[in-house]
């Protein structure tokens, strides 16, 4: 085959949920690294990858346990001024991998590095690769033998590539994690978490002002905390919010543990949905939640775009903070025409592929996962949206929408369109 592999929203939908082309599961054929290579964002390498989402906890340090196939790879992640002082390497040879002798020296390395070190770290983190996997190690004994000989709490982030598909991704895994040092505190009514992101949510979030109305006074993320006594306070809260269903193993763990419930919601970015979540938060919370006002902002910011630029083609990439197959669904409606859309389909976002076929049949659906996707010849797109979009679309203009503050609710979707409307202008982003 000599073009990439694609199938139009119309036809997926015939298909069904239970007939999804196998060219969008990765566990049923080769894979072309593209969002992978990116974003430099596999579970062992930058972004927010396993090893800097264990760093996420205030003043830990990080011991990778590693081949030395895998110790080069995180020496770029170390090269960032944040991490310099923060990463640690115990490289293994051949014969590690066969005995296992490297298991008896991760208590000794912990100890030269927590010596070596000025100010003792809150945790250590062990991260570890796919080879103790295969391995079947015991890492939370391993982890108790550090703890001992150190006297500094420790804990296990899972390097896991192999385990991407399966009930305990690492991004899932590792959020359990970093949440694990928290210990039961007396709870105040007035306080609560917000889980899901290793970035903290956009200060514009009517979110912060809705549950402020509503009399939380202390909305507390991980990502906000400066000191390891900063983090212990999330112990006191009254419930925690969850808006990524990644972070959903962690909430449940953190209930078992604390006692803090936790209810969910999503990030969309379709005005009535959000109307729609919120409307559930407040009968979760007791609460009346006041957000007609930003409904009204959010759909007067559309309708202005939408003046300015009526016609428009679009390339939605999945490298961005919204779902693709939502966002697509979002501008069609508004009678934009949607080129190409590179997602990774599953039974979970299946209902936007429906709703896409009744309104843009012709759009084509590309697996970011198909070695296919070398064939690749672009067509011309007014807009890229997404760090993939971009890389295939070099020449034209758009957004690549992966914000360092995290969008959220109303805000997030009139941010999007301003983000827009500046690329379209030619002016910074704001």
């Amino acid at each position: 085959m000599n073009e990439a592999y694609f199938i139009t929203a119309g036809k997926l939908a015939k298909k069904g949920k239970e007939n999804i082309p196998d060219e969008f599961s990765p566990a049923k054929g080769l894979i072309y690294s593209s969002p992978a290579t990116l974003a430099y964002n596999s579970p062992g390498a930058k972004g927010y990858g396993v090893k800097r989402a264990g760093l996420s906890v205030p003043e830990s340090v990080m011991l990778l346990i590693s081949p030395c196939c895998c110790g080069r790879n995180t020496s770029l992640f170390r090269t960032d001024p944040e991490y310099r002082d923060k990463m640690f390497f115990l490289l293994l040879d051949d014969n590690d991998i066969i005995t296992g002798r490297h298991l008896a020296k991760i208590p000794q390395a912990a100890e030269e590095i927590i010596s070596s070190l000025e100010k003792k770290p809150s945790v250590l983190m062990l991260c570890i690769t796919c080879v103790d996997a295969l391995l079947g190690t015991d890492m939370e004994s391993i982890c108790r033998q550090v703890t001992k000989k150190t006297g500094i709490p420790s804990a296990a982030c899972y390097m896991y590539a192999l385990t991407r598909e399966s009930t305990l991704p690492p991004m899932t895994a590792v959020r359990k994690t970093v949440y694990s040092f928290l210990k039961k505190y007396t709870r105040c009514p007035q306080d609560m978490n917000i889980l899901g992101y290793f970035t903290p949510l956009s200060d514009e979030t009517e979110l912060f002002d809705i549950l402020h109305e509503a009399g939380i006074k202390n909305i507390r993320e991980l990502s906000r905390c400066q000191s390891f006594d900063e983090y212990k306070m999330l112990s006191k809260a009254n419930f925690n919010l969850v808006l990524d269903p990644e972070a959903l193993y962690a909430a449940r763990d953190i209930y078992e543990r604390l006692g803090i419930p936790f209810i969910g919601m999503n990030r969309v970015c379709i005005p009535e949905k959000i109307s729609s979540q919120y409307e559930l938060l407040g009968k979760a919370l007791g609460i009346i939640t006041r957000h007609e006002k930003y409904h009204k902002e959010t759909l007067e910011a559309i309708a202005s775009f939408k003046a300015a630029y009526p016609a428009l083609t679009f390339s939605i990439g999945e490298m961005q903070d919204f779902d693709p197959l939502e966002c697509a669904y979002m501008l069609a409606r508004e009678g934009y025409t949607i080129a190409e859309i590179f997602a990774s389909v599953n039974t979970q976002n299946f209902g936007y592929i429906r709703l896409l076929a009744q309104i843009s049949p012709e759009t084509r659906i590309y697996s970011n996962l198909s070695p296919t996707m070398i064939y690749y010849e672009p067509e011309k797109v007014d807009l890229y949206i997404g760090s993939d979009s971009k890389y295939y679309h070099s020449q034209a203009q758009g957004i690549e929408w992966c914000n360092d503050h995290q969008p959220f609710g109303y805000s997030g979707v009139i941010r999007f369109f301003d983000a827009l409307e500046n690329a379209l202008s030619g002016r910074e982003p704001s």
